[in-house]
Protein backbone atom coordinates (compact mmCIF):
# COMPACT_ATOMS: atom_id res chain seq x y z
CA UNK A 1 0.00 0.00 0.00
CA UNK A 2 1.14 2.88 -1.27
CA UNK A 3 2.47 6.20 1.43
CA UNK A 4 3.09 9.80 1.52
CA UNK A 5 5.57 9.53 4.00
CA UNK A 6 8.18 5.91 5.07
CA UNK A 7 11.03 5.60 7.70
CA UNK A 8 13.10 3.35 6.58
CA UNK A 9 16.55 1.79 8.06
CA UNK A 10 18.65 1.34 4.90
CA UNK A 11 22.49 -1.01 5.21
CA UNK A 12 24.98 -1.36 3.11
CA UNK A 13 28.55 -2.77 3.13
CA UNK A 14 30.92 -2.03 0.82
CA UNK A 15 33.18 -4.01 -0.95
CA UNK A 16 36.51 -1.78 0.87
CA UNK A 17 35.03 -3.46 3.88
CA UNK A 18 35.45 -0.18 5.49
CA UNK A 19 32.25 -0.99 7.89
CA UNK A 20 28.30 -1.24 8.24
CA UNK A 21 26.65 2.02 7.01
CA UNK A 22 22.74 2.32 8.59
CA UNK A 23 21.14 5.36 8.20
CA UNK A 24 17.44 5.91 9.17
CA UNK A 25 15.89 7.95 6.71
CA UNK A 26 12.93 9.77 6.07
CA UNK A 27 11.62 10.16 3.45
CA UNK A 28 8.42 12.66 1.72
CA UNK A 29 6.29 12.16 -1.61
CA UNK A 30 5.41 15.94 -2.70
CA UNK A 31 4.47 17.00 -5.97
CA UNK A 32 7.87 16.89 -7.71
CA UNK A 33 8.88 13.89 -6.48
CA UNK A 34 10.57 11.98 -3.33
CA UNK A 35 12.55 14.07 -0.93
CA UNK A 36 14.72 12.28 1.91
CA UNK A 37 16.37 13.30 5.07
CA UNK A 38 18.71 11.68 7.00
CA UNK A 39 17.76 11.40 10.09
CA UNK A 40 20.40 9.06 11.71
CA UNK A 41 23.58 7.21 10.76
CA UNK A 42 25.95 5.31 11.91
CA UNK A 43 29.21 3.29 10.90
CA UNK A 44 29.91 0.01 12.98
CA UNK A 45 33.37 -0.90 12.39
CA UNK A 46 33.65 -4.91 11.78
CA UNK A 47 35.64 -6.94 14.39
CA UNK A 48 38.35 -8.73 12.79
CA UNK A 49 37.10 -12.03 12.73
CA UNK A 50 34.35 -10.26 10.63
CA UNK A 51 36.92 -8.87 8.39
CA UNK A 52 38.49 -11.65 7.80
CA UNK A 53 35.76 -13.88 7.16
CA UNK A 54 33.78 -11.10 4.91
CA UNK A 55 37.43 -11.35 2.88
CA UNK A 56 37.77 -15.26 2.52
CA UNK A 57 34.29 -16.31 3.10
CA UNK A 58 34.17 -16.97 -0.64
CA UNK A 59 36.64 -19.84 -0.37
CA UNK A 60 34.72 -21.30 1.99
CA UNK A 61 32.55 -25.25 1.35
CA UNK A 62 29.20 -24.80 1.19
CA UNK A 63 27.81 -25.45 4.34
CA UNK A 64 30.25 -23.10 6.36
CA UNK A 65 28.74 -20.64 3.25
CA UNK A 66 25.40 -21.17 3.89
CA UNK A 67 25.93 -20.61 8.23
CA UNK A 68 27.64 -17.89 7.48
CA UNK A 69 24.70 -16.23 5.29
CA UNK A 70 22.70 -16.58 8.50
CA UNK A 71 25.27 -15.75 10.96
CA UNK A 72 26.07 -12.62 8.93
CA UNK A 73 21.97 -11.88 8.93
CA UNK A 74 22.20 -12.11 12.83
CA UNK A 75 25.11 -9.84 12.85
CA UNK A 76 23.34 -7.08 10.79
CA UNK A 77 20.11 -7.49 12.93
CA UNK A 78 22.33 -7.01 16.62
CA UNK A 79 23.92 -3.93 15.04
CA UNK A 80 20.47 -2.63 13.76
CA UNK A 81 19.35 -3.23 17.37
CA UNK A 82 21.80 -1.39 18.77
CA UNK A 83 21.16 1.59 16.14
CA UNK A 84 17.52 1.45 17.12
CA UNK A 85 18.24 1.71 20.76
CA UNK A 86 20.74 4.07 20.50
CA UNK A 87 19.32 6.64 18.50
CA UNK A 88 15.69 5.94 20.54
CA UNK A 89 14.03 5.40 17.36
CA UNK A 90 10.07 4.05 17.84
CA UNK A 91 8.65 4.16 14.20
CA UNK A 92 10.41 1.45 11.51
CA UNK A 93 8.06 0.56 8.25
CA UNK A 94 10.79 -1.81 7.17
CA UNK A 95 14.52 -2.62 6.85
CA UNK A 96 16.32 -2.33 3.11
CA UNK A 97 19.42 -4.17 3.40
CA UNK A 98 22.18 -4.40 0.41
CA UNK A 99 24.39 -7.30 2.24
CA UNK A 100 28.05 -7.63 1.64
CA UNK A 101 29.17 -8.67 -2.26
CA UNK A 102 31.05 -11.97 -1.86
CA UNK A 103 30.27 -13.22 -5.36
CA UNK A 104 29.69 -10.64 -8.22
CA UNK A 105 29.58 -12.93 -11.58
CA UNK A 106 26.57 -11.89 -14.07
CA UNK A 107 28.49 -13.10 -17.09
CA UNK A 108 27.82 -16.14 -15.28
CA UNK A 109 23.96 -15.71 -14.36
CA UNK A 110 24.83 -15.05 -10.65
CA UNK A 111 25.85 -12.70 -8.02
CA UNK A 112 25.31 -13.22 -4.03
CA UNK A 113 24.96 -10.33 -1.08
CA UNK A 114 26.04 -12.46 2.12
CA UNK A 115 23.47 -11.77 5.11
CA UNK A 116 20.20 -13.50 5.28
CA UNK A 117 16.90 -11.21 5.01
CA UNK A 118 14.91 -14.50 6.83
CA UNK A 119 17.75 -13.79 9.66
CA UNK A 120 17.94 -10.16 9.76
CA UNK A 121 13.69 -9.93 9.77
CA UNK A 122 13.33 -12.67 12.01
CA UNK A 123 15.83 -11.43 14.84
CA UNK A 124 14.84 -7.49 14.72
CA UNK A 125 10.76 -7.81 13.95
CA UNK A 126 11.10 -5.68 10.95
CA UNK A 127 9.85 -6.31 7.47
CA UNK A 128 13.29 -6.74 5.76
CA UNK A 129 13.81 -6.25 1.96
CA UNK A 130 17.30 -7.29 0.59
CA UNK A 131 19.05 -9.52 -2.29
CA UNK A 132 18.33 -6.17 -4.56
CA UNK A 133 20.30 -7.38 -7.44
CA UNK A 134 19.48 -11.41 -8.49
CA UNK A 135 16.48 -10.47 -10.54
CA UNK A 136 18.27 -8.08 -12.84
CA UNK A 137 21.05 -10.86 -13.65
CA UNK A 138 17.88 -12.91 -13.98
CA UNK A 139 16.86 -10.75 -17.02
CA UNK A 140 20.20 -10.86 -18.40
CA UNK A 141 21.88 -7.36 -16.76
CA UNK A 142 24.86 -6.47 -14.73
CA UNK A 143 22.44 -6.75 -11.37
CA UNK A 144 25.20 -3.36 -10.87
CA UNK A 145 24.87 -0.16 -10.69
CA UNK A 146 21.82 -0.03 -8.98
CA UNK A 147 21.96 3.33 -7.28
CA UNK A 148 22.01 5.17 -10.70
CA UNK A 149 17.35 5.59 -10.21
CA UNK A 150 18.36 7.19 -6.80
CA UNK A 151 20.73 9.88 -8.03
CA UNK A 152 18.01 10.16 -10.95
CA UNK A 153 15.47 10.93 -8.23
CA UNK A 154 17.25 11.99 -5.27
CA UNK A 155 20.10 14.08 -6.46
CA UNK A 156 18.76 15.23 -10.01
CA UNK A 157 20.95 18.48 -9.36
CA UNK A 158 23.95 17.17 -10.39
CA UNK A 159 25.54 16.17 -13.79
CA UNK A 160 27.63 13.32 -12.53
CA UNK A 161 27.05 11.31 -9.56
CA UNK A 162 30.57 9.47 -8.52
CA UNK A 163 31.23 7.30 -6.28
CA UNK A 164 34.18 6.27 -5.01
CA UNK A 165 34.09 3.30 -2.58
CA UNK A 166 36.02 0.33 -3.15
CA UNK A 167 35.24 0.45 -6.80
CA UNK A 168 34.17 3.67 -9.03
CA UNK A 169 30.86 3.99 -10.41
CA UNK A 170 29.40 6.79 -12.44
CA UNK A 171 25.83 7.81 -13.06
CA UNK A 172 24.40 10.53 -15.64
CA UNK A 173 21.34 11.35 -17.93
CA UNK A 174 22.22 10.62 -21.26
CA UNK A 175 19.81 11.53 -24.96
CA UNK A 176 16.57 11.16 -22.18
CA UNK A 177 17.96 7.65 -20.32
CA UNK A 178 20.20 7.00 -17.07
CA UNK A 179 23.39 5.46 -17.96
CA UNK A 180 25.82 4.74 -14.95
CA UNK A 181 28.63 1.59 -14.93
CA UNK A 182 31.72 0.83 -12.71
CA UNK A 183 34.87 2.39 -14.18
CA UNK A 184 37.74 1.02 -11.65
CA UNK A 185 39.15 -0.21 -8.75
CA UNK A 186 39.57 2.77 -6.25
CA UNK A 187 39.62 1.69 -2.86
CA UNK A 188 39.68 -2.11 -2.93
CA UNK A 189 42.95 -1.64 -4.34
CA UNK A 190 44.30 1.57 -2.70
CA UNK A 191 43.71 0.10 0.65
CA UNK A 192 45.25 -2.95 -0.13
CA UNK A 193 48.53 -1.36 -0.92
CA UNK A 194 48.30 0.71 1.77
CA UNK A 195 47.88 -2.35 4.31
CA UNK A 196 51.31 -3.75 3.06
CA UNK A 197 53.25 -0.55 4.83
CA UNK A 198 51.03 -1.23 8.13
CA UNK A 199 48.29 1.30 7.54
CA UNK A 200 44.24 0.58 7.24
CA UNK A 201 44.32 2.94 4.06
CA UNK A 202 46.11 5.72 2.69
CA UNK A 203 45.08 8.73 4.64
CA UNK A 204 44.35 11.62 2.45
CA UNK A 205 46.39 9.64 -0.29
CA UNK A 206 49.43 11.21 1.55
CA UNK A 207 51.57 7.52 0.45
CA UNK A 208 50.40 8.29 -2.78
CA UNK A 209 51.94 12.11 -2.77
CA UNK A 210 54.71 10.92 -1.50
CA UNK A 211 55.36 8.15 -4.66
CA UNK A 212 56.23 9.24 -7.85
CA UNK A 213 54.39 8.11 -11.61
CA UNK A 214 55.39 4.91 -13.12
CA UNK A 215 54.37 5.29 -16.39
CA UNK A 216 54.88 1.90 -17.75
CA UNK A 217 52.26 0.72 -15.32
CA UNK A 218 50.17 3.04 -15.86
CA UNK A 219 50.24 2.24 -19.27
CA UNK A 220 49.58 -1.52 -18.42
CA UNK A 221 46.47 -0.70 -16.18
CA UNK A 222 45.22 1.60 -18.69
CA UNK A 223 44.98 -1.48 -21.31
CA UNK A 224 43.67 -4.34 -19.23
CA UNK A 225 40.65 -5.36 -21.35
CA UNK A 226 37.89 -4.29 -19.08
CA UNK A 227 38.67 -0.57 -20.42
CA UNK A 228 37.68 -1.23 -23.71
CA UNK A 229 34.23 -2.61 -23.46
CA UNK A 230 31.17 -0.68 -24.23
CA UNK A 231 27.78 -0.41 -22.43
CA UNK A 232 26.66 -1.75 -19.47
CA UNK A 233 29.61 -3.20 -17.26
CA UNK A 234 30.12 -4.08 -13.72
CA UNK A 235 33.53 -5.19 -11.73
CA UNK A 236 33.53 -7.47 -8.88
CA UNK A 237 36.65 -8.65 -6.29
CA UNK A 238 37.24 -11.47 -8.70
CA UNK A 239 38.28 -9.25 -11.50
CA UNK A 240 40.54 -7.46 -9.43
CA UNK A 241 42.31 -9.90 -7.87
CA UNK A 242 42.84 -12.56 -11.55
CA UNK A 243 43.33 -8.70 -13.36
CA UNK A 244 44.32 -5.83 -11.73
CA UNK A 245 46.09 -6.93 -8.75
CA UNK A 246 48.09 -9.83 -11.23
CA UNK A 247 49.61 -6.84 -13.18
CA UNK A 248 50.15 -4.60 -9.91
CA UNK A 249 52.43 -7.70 -8.53
CA UNK A 250 54.31 -7.60 -12.09
CA UNK A 251 56.31 -4.73 -10.85
CA UNK A 252 59.52 -4.68 -8.54
CA UNK A 253 58.47 -0.55 -7.63
CA UNK A 254 57.82 1.45 -3.79
CA UNK A 255 54.31 1.12 -2.64
CA UNK A 256 54.33 5.19 -2.76
CA UNK A 257 55.20 4.70 -6.50
CA UNK A 258 52.42 2.13 -6.71
CA UNK A 259 49.94 4.47 -5.07
CA UNK A 260 50.83 7.33 -7.06
CA UNK A 261 49.99 5.17 -10.43
CA UNK A 262 47.01 3.73 -9.12
CA UNK A 263 45.80 7.09 -8.42
CA UNK A 264 46.58 8.79 -11.90
CA UNK A 265 44.76 5.56 -13.55
CA UNK A 266 41.55 6.63 -11.52
CA UNK A 267 41.92 9.44 -12.60
CA UNK A 268 42.25 9.38 -16.01
CA UNK A 269 40.03 6.53 -16.48
CA UNK A 270 37.47 8.71 -14.65
CA UNK A 271 37.77 11.70 -17.40
CA UNK A 272 37.41 9.31 -20.31
CA UNK A 273 34.01 9.12 -18.80
CA UNK A 274 32.93 12.54 -18.65
CA UNK A 275 31.93 15.05 -21.45
CA UNK A 276 35.35 18.14 -22.11
CA UNK A 277 32.66 20.60 -20.77
CA UNK A 278 31.72 22.55 -17.25
CA UNK A 279 29.13 20.03 -15.69
CA UNK A 280 28.55 19.53 -11.71
CA UNK A 281 30.26 16.21 -10.69
CA UNK A 282 29.20 15.31 -6.83
CA UNK A 283 31.69 12.64 -5.05
CA UNK A 284 30.71 10.61 -2.34
CA UNK A 285 32.46 7.06 -1.08
CA UNK A 286 35.10 6.63 1.21
CA UNK A 287 37.36 8.09 -2.25
CA UNK A 288 36.41 11.27 -1.62
CA UNK A 289 38.63 11.88 1.51
CA UNK A 290 41.56 11.22 -0.56
CA UNK A 291 42.87 14.60 -0.93
CA UNK A 292 45.91 13.30 -3.46
CA UNK A 293 43.12 11.67 -5.72
CA UNK A 294 40.63 14.79 -5.66
CA UNK A 295 43.29 16.73 -6.82
CA UNK A 296 44.35 14.24 -9.51
CA UNK A 297 40.56 14.02 -10.84
CA UNK A 298 40.27 17.93 -11.01
CA UNK A 299 43.43 17.82 -13.16
CA UNK A 300 41.77 15.76 -15.70
CA UNK A 301 38.54 16.67 -15.90
CA UNK A 302 36.58 19.87 -16.71
CA UNK A 303 33.77 18.93 -14.82
CA UNK A 304 33.03 21.11 -11.20
CA UNK A 305 34.10 18.89 -8.73
CA UNK A 306 31.51 18.87 -5.65
CA UNK A 307 32.01 16.86 -2.54
CA UNK A 308 28.91 17.24 -0.36
CA UNK A 309 28.87 17.15 3.53
CA UNK A 310 30.15 14.24 5.33
CA UNK A 311 26.90 12.34 6.01
CA UNK A 312 26.08 12.48 2.36
CA UNK A 313 29.34 11.22 1.25
CA UNK A 314 29.27 8.31 3.64
CA UNK A 315 25.67 7.27 4.43
CA UNK A 316 24.62 7.73 0.33
CA UNK A 317 24.56 4.54 -0.29
CA UNK A 318 22.44 3.19 2.63
CA UNK A 319 20.45 5.92 1.90
CA UNK A 320 19.59 5.05 -1.82
CA UNK A 321 19.45 1.17 -0.65
CA UNK A 322 16.59 2.50 1.47
CA UNK A 323 14.86 4.34 -1.42
CA UNK A 324 14.80 0.79 -3.36
CA UNK A 325 13.46 -0.85 -0.93
CA UNK A 326 10.84 2.18 -0.69
CA UNK A 327 10.24 1.54 -4.68
CA UNK A 328 9.96 -2.10 -3.82
CA UNK A 329 7.33 -1.55 -0.87
CA UNK A 330 5.17 0.12 -3.88
CA UNK A 331 6.36 -2.09 -6.44
CA UNK A 332 7.93 0.25 -8.30
CA UNK A 333 10.71 -0.12 -10.79
CA UNK A 334 14.25 -0.21 -8.77
CA UNK A 335 16.23 -1.24 -11.42
CA UNK A 336 17.04 0.24 -15.07
CA UNK A 337 17.45 -1.93 -17.60
CA UNK A 338 19.53 1.49 -19.03
CA UNK A 339 21.96 0.69 -16.75
CA UNK A 340 22.03 -2.75 -16.05
CA UNK A 341 21.74 -4.26 -19.83
CA UNK A 342 18.68 -6.39 -18.88
CA UNK A 343 15.99 -7.05 -21.03
CA UNK A 344 13.83 -4.84 -19.21
CA UNK A 345 13.54 -2.50 -16.06
CA UNK A 346 12.40 -4.62 -13.21
CA UNK A 347 11.55 -4.66 -9.44
CA UNK A 348 14.57 -6.23 -7.60
CA UNK A 349 14.39 -7.66 -3.70
CA UNK A 350 12.81 -10.01 -1.50
CA UNK A 351 10.68 -9.27 1.02
CA UNK A 352 10.79 -10.60 4.55
CA UNK A 353 7.93 -9.52 6.65
CA UNK A 354 8.46 -9.28 10.30
CA UNK A 355 6.41 -9.68 13.68
CA UNK A 356 5.75 -6.26 13.25
CA UNK A 357 4.26 -6.31 9.77
CA UNK A 358 0.40 -7.21 11.10
CA UNK A 359 0.91 -4.89 13.59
Amino acid sequence: MSKSVYRIIGLMSGTSLDGLDIAYCLFNKTEKGWKYKITKADTYKYPEAWSRKLSTIHLANASAFALANTEYGYFLAEKIKQFIARNKITDVDFIASHGHTIFHQPEKNFTFQLGSGAAIAGRTGITTISDFRSTDVALGGQGAPLVPIGDAMLFSEFDYCLNLGGIANISFDKKGKRVAYDICPVNLVLNHLAQTRGKKFDNEGKLARSGSLNKNLFEKLNSLDFYKLKGAKSLGREWVEEKFLCELNKFSISVPDKLNTVCEHIAFQISKQTEKKKNKMMITGGGAYNTYLAERIKAYTSAEIIIPDKQIIEYKEALIFAFLGLLRFEQKNNTLASVTGAKTDSIGGAIYLGERATQ
